[in-house]
């Protein structure tokens, strides 16, 4: 038996012991970074023993489970404590899935429904979205705005600019297939929607300027290419109107009359109403943002340092959804964005500067190595959470560093008034690559606020020391959700 299969066994006994035994355990499944249990006494567990757990970054109580986050080995650990409390297994649980309570309707409640869904649509394009953003990033780098080994007219710099731009200009259609998803619709018919409102004729019909309409009504002409909302839109009422059309067509022929006489409806709610409203609501928001970051001065900068001291906090709520959503829009539709990433990217480096601090002061060896984990896992993978579990949360006072690295990082970015090019939705030392595309300066000095992040948390981090025991757990003060 290897090394690390004792430590996943170790992990799952440890759990398993603490959580009372198989005898209290109704059923356990896993997501992607916590164990969850229903349990049939949830008063046996004491939080701050299995949070004391060698590997066991954290614990929270949520939905009637009770989750012990151990972060991205969460398949092994899960695999040994089937074996050792030899227990039913269950399919990991799909986030998407998960079945949410009935809450009384109030604007918090409405708030909270469409945060959710805008991230479900999003969140599932962010593969796509980086590797866009990669190529967008290749052909910056290697053309002439910077290293100038390849012209804009060789054919790699032209294969890297339309692979780039394929991945934002397409973008209504494959936020179709993930808005079908959210509103239980179908995937083809809704990626269909999507494709109309992008298709060559309608924005040559947009771009020549001359009244058009749908159906005897009039349609604006607006250009869909690289939109968010119009689509999102376009697709929450179209699960209506499919639905509509099922309930009431027969069997026999519902392939034929319920897709036809859905896209019939949707033509001019969708090319006459919806998109545009979207169109405007996804301008609105992305030119306000950007307004804000383009005002300068004090009040911008201080801004952009709290969104750094902050940010890790908006994730660990889930409150980070809605800038990440107005991030993606912005991009989409702008192609820049000069005021939330900032901070982000700030934050990002700050987490992985406090790692740092925390690995140089921490005592107890197996400690440290968690914590230099934590630090890998921060740079190279992208995942912070182990860091702001297993330290930031666990010990508090390490999280004194990573607000102060993130503040000085966004202070410093807001203050050089940088602009992020390119969408690089990862946490890791790539992320600094968001600032190419522009002036050397601009990649300069952002890769100054990332390091500045980096060098200050982890500094302060160091000085202010870490606590020799663990505190008391406080996810559920802020009653954490995962991101």
């Amino acid at each position: 038996m290897n090394k690390k299969t004792q430590q996943y066994q170790q992990v799952a006994t440890g759990v398993l012991s603490g959580v009372g035994g198989s005898a209290n355990i109704a059923s356990v499944t896993h997501c992607m970074t916590r164990l969850r249990f229903n349990l049939k006494d949830e008063s046996i567990p004491k939080d701050r023993d299995i949070q004391n757990i060698p590997g066991v970054i954290g614990v929270n109580r949520a939905g009637g489970q009770y989750q012990v986050i151990i972060g991205q080995t969460v398949n092994q650990v899960y695999d040994a404590l089937i074996a050792a409390g030899e227990l039913t297994r269950n399919a990991p649980v799909d986030e998407n899935l998960d079945e949410q309570p009935k809450t009384k309707l109030t604007f918090k409640a409405v708030g909270n429904l469409v945060l959710n869904k805008l991230a479900g649509c999003l969140t599932p394009l962010i593969p796509m979205l980086i590797a866009a953003s990669m190529f967008k990033m290749f052909a910056a780098i290697l053309g002439p705005s910077m290293l100038n080994v390849i012209g804009t007219k060789t054919a790699l710099y032209q294969l890297f600019v339309l692979v780039g731009d394929a991945g934002f200009y397409f973008f209504p259609i494959m936020l179709g297939y993930t808005a079908a998803k959210q509103f239980h619709t179908s995937n083809i018919i809704a990626m269909f929607l999507g494709a109309i409102l992008i298709d060559p004729n309608l924005i040559k019909i947009v771009a020549a300027g001359k009244p058009f309409n749908v159906f005897g009504i009039a349609m604006p002409l607006v250009n869909y290419a690289n939109t968010v909302i119009p689509v999102i839109l376009s697709v929450w009422v179209m699960s209506y109107v499919e639905r509509f059309f099922k309930r009431y067509t027969a069997a026999a022929i519902s392939t034929i009359i319920v897709p036809t006489l859905t896209i019939m409806v949707m033509l001019p709610v969708a090319l006459c109403i919806l998109g545009p409203a979207g169109n405007f609501i996804g301008n609105y928001i992305c030119e306000g943002i950007l307004a804000f970051g383009k005002l300068g001065g004090l009040p911008t900068i201080i801004a952009v340092g709290v969104i750094g001291a902050f940010w890790e906090i908006l994730v660990m709520t889930g409150m980070h959804l809605l800038m990440l959503t107005t991030m993606m829009m912005i991009f989409a539709q702008s192609g820049h964005e000069n005021f939330v990433t900032l901070g982000a990217v700030a934050a990002s480096m700050s987490v992985a500067g406090m790692c740092l601090g925390a690995a140089l002061r921490i005592k107890d060896k197996d400690q440290r190595a968690l914590a230099w984990g934590y630090l890998i896992a921060s740079m190279v993978g992208g995942v912070t959470e182990p860091g702001l579990y297993g330290l930031a949360v666990r010990y508090k006072r390490p999280f004194i560093g990573m607000m102060v690295g993130g503040f000085c990082g966004g202070l410093y970015a807001g203050m050089t008034t940088i602009t992020a090019y390119i969408m690089v939705p990862v946490a890791n030392f790539l992320a600094l690559t968001t600032y190419v595309g522009g002036q050397t300066a601009n990649v300069v000095n952002g890769v100054l606020s990332g390091v500045i992040a980096l060098t200050v948390a982890a500094i302060v981090t160091y000085m202010i020391g870490v606590e020799s025991k663990p505190s008391q757990p406080f996810e559920q003060e802020f009653k954490l959700v995962e991101a």
